[in-house]
């Protein structure tokens, strides 16, 4: 056991405990899988990650992704977390942009003002879900076929399954039945605000067999939904959505398509704690 840099940040936003938070674990290079599933874990935080020497001499740094129960190839807060922590521990990029390699391959990361933003991974599975499945979350959500205005798989590694509502106040209303859809993956809601800055509201639940899990703030399911909606000619190709309400967070994320047709996903971060961990 020894000891080693740590910070916690809180991502999505620039006012501290208003985001999702997401532990840094640095120099891990010598952990081993299981103790950093152990420490996640322990955190009970939604992801944990460990900052590693890169492998491809491209990237600037590695990156390993837990949530309590599992290891994740990509996941977007930890991704701009992990990056202002390693920019806050002195982390000086090769290039304009930062590299991270991870286990769904090398993510770029842009800095514009107090603005991280990663490019979004393309998505494994695209297209509707079966009627089946859609029929399932609907009922799990207490909602009617006319509240949906399109579905769709939105997996980039976490595998979403999104549902589009007719406005923000259903998805703010829905109240997810775990014992209907607790073999729902991952499931993400979002609608339409008919007032203020943002475009649209989000929530993003894990479904399991004991419990029901509401992440605060979600980059890769914002990921996701941008590449799918404004591609669909849904959404605008540069748009502020917003996520966390429900919890009592105030999560503000940055959406835009770039004319190579790359979407990226920023938002602000915040270190609210730094100090020495022992593993």
């Amino acid at each position: 056991m020894s000891a080693r840099t740590f910070q916690q940040v809180d991502v999505f936003s620039g006012n501290a405990f208003s985001g999702n938070p997401v532990a840094v674990v640095f120099d891990a290079d010598g952990l081993s899988t299981a103790q950093m599933a152990q420490f996640a874990n322990w955190t009970n935080l939604t992801e944990t990650t460990f900052v590693l020497a890169a492998t491809d001499p491209r990237a600037d740094y590695q990156v390993r992704i837990f949530t309590p129960s599992q290891e994740l190839p990509f996941a977007g807060h930890p991704t701009l977390g992990t990056c202002h922590a390693w920019l806050q521990a002195g982390g000086n990029p090769k290039a304009d942009r930062i590299i991270q390699q991870c286990a769904a391959g090398l993510i770029e990361i842009k800095t514009e003002d107090d603005i991280l933003s990663f490019a979004a991974p393309h998505r494994r599975r695209s297209g509707p879900l079966d009627p089946a499945t859609l029929d399932q979350i609907t009922r799990g959500l207490g909602l009617s076929g006319d509240d949906v205005i399109a579905h769709q798989w939105c997996d980039n590694g976490p595998p979403w399954q999104s549902v589009l509502l007719t406005s923000d106040a259903l998805v703010l209303a829905a109240k997810p039945d775990p014992a209907i859809i607790a073999d729902v993956d991952f499931l993400g809601l979002i609608g339409p605000c008919r007032h203020g800055p943002f475009a649209f509201e989000v929530r993003g639940f894990f479904p399991g067999a004991t419990r029901f899990n509401e992440d605060p703030v979600t980059g890769s399911l914002n990921a996701a939904l941008a590449q799918w909606l404004i591609a669909s000619d849904l959404a605008p190709k540069n748009y502020k959505a917003h996520q966390g309400t429900a919890l009592g967070r105030d999560g503000h994320i940055h959406l835009q398509m770039d004319e190579q047709g790359q979407v990226w996903v920023g938002g602000q971060s915040i270190t609210c704690i730094t100090g020495r961990v022992n593993i």
